[in-house]
């Protein structure tokens, strides 16, 4: 099954790692590139997308590092016309850039909710808008977002914010498969469950364990039906999947990696 994705080119956003060990993006980006992609790995801290880069170079790949605020049009846009100029198209497109922020209905500042939407909805937009041109001008590409199940689920945090943003995301991934069906651009979306990545230890430990790391850690393994939590390669394997000719008849999906959590109703 190796190569399988032999000379195409994917632009990952959120390439780097919000801190030590390996987040989504930065497995993904890692994969894809054992499977032979070219990989643009984007992420807004430049130092985490070199250290991604600097991996997959180290491991024989071919990465470029580049650094971009997803959520800004204009860096957007620069970005793809990197891109392009360094690799001549885009085969794979992985929107994976994402923030939680907790806080409900009533506590939440208006600014938090701007920021988390600004991060996690209109950064998948902005990327597909400049994205899918390219795409519909070779005529085929895959584009894998991140969501949630937090889109489709309460999970036991209240972060309002987290929740309508992944939400979204799932409904943009749906009308991009619906509206680009038919000009060979297929567009699916991952919603991974409880995640042990290095995201969950900026601002989680509070709401679940008033700040204690590893009682944090604890509890979500308790909430997972298999007793512990899944990792950055669970989701990098959904996304290869997704991406790959494997899924080629598989569009406007919703691929849950969740352990089985959104399937018991307590």
């Amino acid at each position: 099954m190796a190569g399988r994705l032999e000379g195409r080119v994917a632009i990952i956003t959120g390439a780097g790692s919000s801190g030590p060990g390996w987040g989504n993006g930065k497995a993904t980006a890692v994969l894809f590139a054992r499977e032979g992609a070219q990989v643009f790995a984007v992420d807004i801290n430049a130092a985490a997308a070199e250290e991604t880069s600097a991996i997959i170079a180290g491991e024989g790949g071919t990465a470029v590092a580049h650094r971009a605020d997803v959520a800004s049009h204009d860096e957007v846009r620069a970005m793809v016309e990197a891109c392009m100029a360094r690799f001549g198209r885009i085969d794979i497109l992985h929107n994976n850039v994402g923030i939680a922020v907790v806080g409900g209905a009533v506590d939440l500042p208006e600014e938090e909710w701007d920021r988390v939407e600004r991060v996690n909805q209109k950064s998948v937009f902005l990327v597909c808008k400049h994205v899918l041109p390219v795409m519909e001008r070779q005529g085929k590409g895959a584009i894998v977002n991140t969501a949630s199940i937090a889109g489709i689920r309460w999970t036991g945090v209240d972060y309002i914010s987290y929740y309508a943003t992944k939400g979204a995301v799932g409904m943009m991934t749906k009308s991009i498969a619906l509206a680009y069906a038919a000009r060979g651009i297929r567009c699916n979306a991952i919603l991974p469950g409880l995640m042990d990545t290095p995201m969950i230890r900026h601002g989680l430990p509070d709401a679940y364990a008033g700040g204690d790391v590893d009682r944090m850690i604890e509890k979500r393994h308790q909430q997972c039906p298999m007793g512990h939590m899944g990792d950055a390669w669970d989701v990098a394997h959904a996304a290869l999947f997704l991406a790959s000719d494997e899924a080629r008849y598989v569009t406007a999906h919703e691929l849950v990696v969740d352990g089985g959590m959104t399937a018991r109703c307590a």
